[in-house]
């Protein structure tokens, strides 16, 4: 191997590192999808699912095992599959440092204390994990606002803890690229949660991506979520394509 060649992938192996540092890799389980997204084991049946970005969250995992046909999609999967487990691990212990001396940004009835916390976070890594090592095909590496699937590939599309939660660094035209791109890899439904940024703060462009919706031949509605962790953050938006009631 030639010295220019070695020194070219010392490069690009310092840079996924330091990629791979700006990830937080940590996510929900498949039961607090279903109750942050409204949904039941009923109506996910038989259906095509993507959850876009999917993070370390156990959804993909769980609903594959109900029949669901689920793909998870984030830029974390460039990375390899035990990397990300111990950074997950890593940002587990660092976010519950965080949320310690941020208490009273939360409504602790979700979980009775910052251990019960962690348990429910280490479990979505683990299932999640498990699952990448078993299925990687699962899990595909994309990066936002491009999505490398067919149109209307998916029936429904979930997206957590993503757009609107950085709204401070993800300006109006990433948040549309991004929901333009979700609109046309689903067929049906996009579901977005939650409504908040990370301070709590309902920003501009939720407004803004609902009056997008309007114009290209979508429904937006607001409800309601049994989920309420985050301060403010208890809402959802459900678009629907018009001639999917």
């Amino acid at each position: 191997m030639s010295k220019d060649l070695e020194e070219k992938q010392l490069h690009a192996l310092e840079e996924a590192e330091k990629r791979l540092e700006r990830i937080v890799f940590i996510g929900r389980t498949f039961d607090e999808y279903m109750r942050m997204f409204d949904l039941d084991e009923k109506t996910i049946s038989g259906l095509s699912i993507l959850d876009c970005p999917g993070g370390a969250c156990s959804f993909t995992a769980v609903a594959r095992k109900l029949g669901c046909e689920v793909l998870a999609a984030d830029i974390a999967y460039y990375h390899d599959t035990e990397n990300l487990y111990e950074k997950g691990i890593q940002d587990i212990v660092h976010a519950m440092e965080h949320v310690e001396t941020e208490k009273e940004r939360y409504i602790w009835t979700e979980f009775l204390s910052i251990e019960d916390l962690r348990a429910e976070r280490n479990k979505a890594l683990q299932d999640c994990v498990s699952d990448m090592r078993l299925h990687p095909e699962r899990y595909i590496p994309v990066t936002l606002p491009s999505l490398p699937f067919q149109t209307e590939q998916f029936d429904m599309t979930l997206s957590a803890h993503f757009l609107f939660t950085y709204a401070d660094k993800l300006d109006i035209q990433f948040h549309l690229g991004t929901l333009r791109e979700l609109f046309r890899v689903t067929r049906a439904e996009v579901r977005i949660f939650p409504l908040v940024d990370q301070s709590g703060r309902i920003p501009e462009q939720v407004d803004k991506l609902v009056d997008f919706a309007h114009t290209v031949g979508w429904t937006a509605e607001i409800k309601t979520a049994d989920y309420h962790f985050q301060k403010n953050a208890d809402h959802m938006l459900i678009f629907r394509k018009n001639h999917h009631k």
